[in-house]
């Protein structure tokens, strides 16, 4: 039964990264083919996997709560959940901001820093799908670097776009395409962020 227990919480890891891809590759699709008379669609589809993402991350807590032993430490637990959600939550926060500033036309290197956020959520969900197995897993560190080197990545776009967006004249675009780079960067860096404390688990816990 403790096994059973302990595969709980790694599964539902799983599940809420599973919502990080779904949520990543929707706003891929949006930005790619925009049509702003779609976002009150797009943003109510999006809601949805959020609240799925919210929803699976109460019960994790539930579990938490009623449980006696744990496979790693309660405060690990916590910290990759709420990460885990507050990726989703990001994702959603860049369609937000999208749909508030009523942009027209998406930039070519917001598309190309959304790409990196897509592959970033796929390597979150496969070192999630890893890390129930990671006193023995040879593919966990692998996943950990891909998405420090998709950080770092999408640190350099960011800067550049940035940089040329600055050297414009428009300030409502300036104010508005400033406000989505953010939050674009913001889902690399809770990427990383989770794979930090996976790196972290894994070293107090082998």
């Amino acid at each position: 039964m403790a096994k059973k227990n302990d595969a709980y919480y790694f599964n539902n890891f799983a599940e809420c990264a599973e919502c990080s891809v779904n949520a990543s590759k929707l706003l891929g699709k949006i930005m790619e083919n925009f049509d702003q008379s779609k976002l009150q669609e797009y943003m109510n589809e999006m809601h949805e996997i959020e609240h799925s993402a919210d929803m699976k991350k109460h019960e994790l807590t539930e579990a938490l709560v009623k449980a006696f032993i744990t496979p790693i430490e309660r405060e690990d637990i916590v910290e990759v959940s709420r990460n885990l959600d507050e990726l989703t939550d990001k994702i959603e926060d860049v369609l937000i901001r999208i749909y508030c500033n009523r942009v027209t036309e998406i930039r070519e290197d917001a598309k190309e820093m959304v790409k990196i956020v897509i592959k970033s959520c796929d390597e979150v969900l496969a070192l999630m799908r890893e890390f129930g197995d990671f006193k023995r897993s040879k593919k966990l560190k692998e996943h950990i670097i891909a998405i420090n080197s998709l950080e770092e990545e999408a640190d350099s776009l960011y800067v550049s776009s940035m940089y040329k967006l600055h050297g414009e004249t428009d300030p409502i675009a300036i104010i508005a395409w400033r406000d989505i780079y953010m939050f674009l960067e913001k889902c690399l860096d809770t990427s990383e962020h989770i794979a930090d404390i996976v790196e972290s688990v894994v070293m107090k816990n082998t």
